[in-house]
């Protein structure tokens, strides 16, 4: 390319990009026409006169996001930024992250699932911005709450608040109660005509909103003991189990724990979770990160929304395991240590 060809683009370059001209002004100032603008504007493009670069502002972690995608195979990752990665400073931070993905991702006529048994849950519907306009869809509770009674109808109160807030239809999962409950007792109650309404959508949900727990839950997940002994939590252990979703326990490979004990909670199943197109798993700190990674590696979730270090910490165990095997997180938490959910 001759150097006056090149001087013309340059001039051209530098009027659009540094003066910020309009293509209509620039063809007329150089008396060149608008199509010759554009494609002089290409050539600069090509010839790398002009480069892009994308500054992220502080507290954005753009390419941080798209690792967790690349090397998770996830539709969408979310890092939130934060000081520290425990406590009520990360249950803020992705509460609020989390609030404005879904209120700038979800669309009208979606079937929404989404689970109490989570303290991040609680935090991002709290931070929840009612839509402008009516967006018809469903909210389906896709936990059961079970056990006490308290616990049954604050799960109801979830759902119907973020049925309000997406100005959707709510659909709610009574449960049959106590720990005690039994196959035939649960299997009398799943027949029931409401219940097999709402567990008629569990196929059909477009977005499932879950918490990722620990096998020692403290917090909301301290309420297993509604459903679970302290033994049976133990046990959950000893079969190898690092986490669940919706009270459906797994190992560190995102696998069902094999005990006849997984299939105690009313609600979606892992299987279901899978199928569902997304499935935004909300957690992070650093005691979460055996529990989040399993979820991870057995395809639970395809979005993720946790906290910076936690981010870093996931991609930092899956680049030390990609000669193959599992990651492991060991010493993410110590021996009796309750991480909150």
């Amino acid at each position: 390319m001759s150097v006056e060809r090149l001087r013309l683009v340059t001039k051209v370059a530098r009027l659009y990009y540094e003066q910020g001209r309009r293509q209509p002004e620039i063809a007329r100032e150089l008396c060149i026409s608008q199509a010759m603008v554009s494609r002089l504007l290409a050539v600069a493009h090509k010839e790398g006169i002009v480069r892009t670069t994308v500054m992220a502002p502080l507290g954005v972690h753009g390419e941080l996001e798209d690792e967790l995608k690349a090397r998770f195979k996830l539709k969408d990752s979310i890092v939130a930024d934060c000081a520290g990665d425990s406590g009520d400073q990360v249950l803020g931070a992705l509460g609020q992250a989390a609030a404005s993905y879904l209120h700038a991702t979800l669309r009208p006529n979606e079937v929404v699932g989404i689970s109490f048994w989570s303290e991040t849950l609680l935090r991002t519907i709290g931070s929840m911005r009612p839509k402008a306009r009516p967006g018809g869809g469903h909210v389906v509770q896709i936990s059961g709450g079970t056990g006490s009674p308290a616990a049954q109808a604050h799960a109801a109160r979830c759902t119907k608040q973020v049925a309000s807030l997406l100005k959707a239809e709510a659909h709610f999962l009574s449960s049959p109660g106590a720990p005690e409950t039994r196959g035939s007792d649960l299997g009398e109650h799943l027949a029931r005509p409401e219940t097999e309404h709402t567990t008629s959508y569990f196929n059909r949900l477009t977005v499932a909103l879950v918490g990722i727990g620990t096998v020692r839950g403290a917090g909301l997940l301290g309420e297993k003991r509604n459903i679970f002994s302290v033994g049976e939590l133990r046990e959950f252990e000893e079969l190898g189990a690092v986490g669940d979703v919706c009270l459906r326990f797994f190992d560190r490979r995102g696998r069902s724990v094999a005990s006849s004990l997984n299939d105690r909670p009313t609600g979606v199943t892992l299987d279901q979770l899978r199928r569902v197109p997304r499935t935004v798993g909300i957690a992070g700190g650093a005691a979460k990160l055996e529990a989040i990674s399993g979820a991870l590696a057995g395809g639970l979730i395809n979005v993720l929304v946790t906290d910076r270090m936690t981010a870093e910490r996931l991609v930092a165990g899956s680049s030390s395991s990609a000669g193959g095997g599992d990651v492991s997180f060991k010493g993410s938490h110590g021996p009796h240590e309750e991480p909150r959910e």
